[in-house]
């Protein structure tokens, strides 16, 4: 679902755009939600990195831990003001993501280290069952005539 939102002038200068799909929890679909949000924000007119690869972490996550047979996962972002929000809802909300120690021997386990990187806030929301969403929120800096998205370490739950 893809939808714009302007409110009365007074009250809001910026249109509210979101837009939301389901996806397979296979790598394919992992894939798919990478190139889904790339062309959702070029017609946004909003950069592509680092929100193409924050949205390819939190997707492939959904995919390799949240999946289960005959349940997909969701892609979510939202444009409000000075914000961009990436959300990916799977159905496995008793596996919690969380921010550990990378082993050095290992190819993979570094997807939450790239989000916390790049991500100005970022977090789970449990519920409803059997659900969580992971977020990432990026601010979206105006000011300059491009627009650009800025990042900062930082992670909080809610």
């Amino acid at each position: 679902m893809n939808q714009e939102t302007a409110g009365p002038e007074a009250q809001r200068v910026e249109p509210v755009r979101n837009f939301s799909v389901l996806l397979s929890p296979t790598p394919r679909g992992a894939r798919l939600a990478r190139l889904l949000a790339t062309e959702q924000l070029r017609s946004w007119e909003l950069p592509l990195s680092p929100a193409d690869q924050i949205v390819a972490e939190l997707a492939t996550n959904a995919a390799t831990h949240g999946r289960v047979a005959g349940r997909d996962f969701r892609l979510t972002l939202y444009a409000v003001g000075d914000t961009l929000r990436i959300e990916v809802t799977d159905t496995v909300g008793d596996r919690l993501p969380r921010l550990g120690a990378a082993e050095a021997d290992i190819d993979s386990g570094r997807g939450l280290f790239l989000v916390d990187a790049f991500a100005d806030r970022w977090g789970v929301t449990p519920g409803p069952a059997p659900r969580k969403t992971v977020w990432a929120e990026l601010r979206i800096a105006t000011t300059a005539p491009a627009l650009a998205l800025t990042g900062s370490r930082s992670f909080t739950t809610r």
